[in-house]
């Protein structure tokens, strides 16, 4: 049997009207269009889109780089960042500062001691104090977002208040004059000095996620079901509300190694200088910024890399579990 564009009509079709054929073929054409593909999490879909975006694969490229070489340093470094092996070609008044020669690629600084050996040690240093001035203050923001967020009602209040105080003064200057307090500068002065600074930040993000979180399906549901209130907060609301506040530590960190340079650049870090790390290093460079500026470009390009390396993988973190900047 063929139709009237002299086509054969199918077998099944036949003894059906127009209207019939029409519906089921329309029908056929969207079931084939569908695509049947599984969906994905929102972090395995964001980690489709890092692994194409060369932003991120630089910046975690730097990152990684850095953190092997802050590990291996002590056995990576060719001489002991404490020893003086150009002390005998430091002259004070010819050449207070001996330059490149084999086995010193880098040459040394004022007292003879090797600036490579320095360099490498250094970035240990760096890693330990952003590291955990960022993990005190992700702690600290936790604990006080999670109060504000979850109890609400004059807890919130109070806690939102102080969390304004401390906002409402410049990160660097706060952890200055909370590091002036301290009787004898050291490394932990630099890292709870920076730590109480980042605080109000997380915080805040931890807070904003939460209030979302109270009135979201899954959280209501629970409620509903007779879930305790504190299962509720740290089974549910706490977990889904940490995203964008692990993503904010990435970027805090780079702010982290510059505060903690700034630090130690202007003597209120630790004192010690057979530990080195980069902002005391740039700040012991001053006296020979003219003559000798490769004492302080090299500790200064190191900071301006590491930060620059969190940065880009912090923002492309963000972007990439931003829904709104999907494409």
């Amino acid at each position: 049997m063929t139709d009237q564009h002299g086509t054969e009509t199918p077998a099944p079709q036949r003894g059906r009207s127009y209207g019939e054929r029409r519906k089921q073929r329309i029908d056929d054409l969207a079931a084939a269009s569908v695509d049947e593909a599984p969906g994905v999490s929102l972090y395995a879909s964001a980690w489709r889109r890092l692994r194409r975006n060369p932003v991120f694969l630089i910046g975690a490229g730097i990152t990684l780089l850095f953190v092997i070489l802050a590990v291996i340093s002590p056995w990576l470094a060719p001489w002991d960042p404490a020893a003086t092996p150009l002390l005998d070609k430091v002259r004070p008044q010819s050449n207070p500062v001996p330059g490149p020669e084999p086995g010193h690629p880098l040459g040394g600084d004022d007292r003879g001691r090797d600036l490579l050996s320095r360099l490498l040690v250094g970035s240990q240093q760096t890693l330990i104090v952003g590291v955990m001035a960022t993990l005190l203050g992700f702690f600290g923001g936790i604990t006080l977002g999670t109060l504000a967020g979850a109890l609400g009602g004059w807890i919130d209040s109070v806690v939102m208040r102080i969390v304004d105080v401390l906002l409402s003064i410049p990160s660097l200057l706060l952890a200055i004059s909370i590091a002036a307090l301290s009787q004898k500068p050291s490394q932990w002065t630099v890292i709870v000095a920076i730590a109480v600074t980042q605080v109000p930040i997380f915080a805040r993000l931890l807070r904003g996620s939460l209030l979302g979180q109270r009135v979201s399906d899954h959280v209501l549901a629970a409620r509903a079901l007779g879930v305790k209130p504190g299962a509720v907060v740290f089974r549910h609301m706490v977990p889904n509300s940490l995203g964008p506040v692990i993503v904010q530590a990435t970027l805090v960190l780079a702010t982290s190694i510059i505060d903690a340079a700034a630090l130690s650049f202007l003597g209120l870090g630790n004192s010690d200088d057979r530990k080195p790390e980069w902002g005391q290093m740039l700040g012991r460079a001053q006296p020979f910024i003219y003559d000798n500026p490769h004492l302080a470009i090299y500790p200064a390009a190191c900071i301006i890399v590491v930060a620059l390396g969190f940065t880009l993988m912090g923002e492309s973190l963000r972007e990439a579990l931003d829904p709104k900047s999907r494409r």
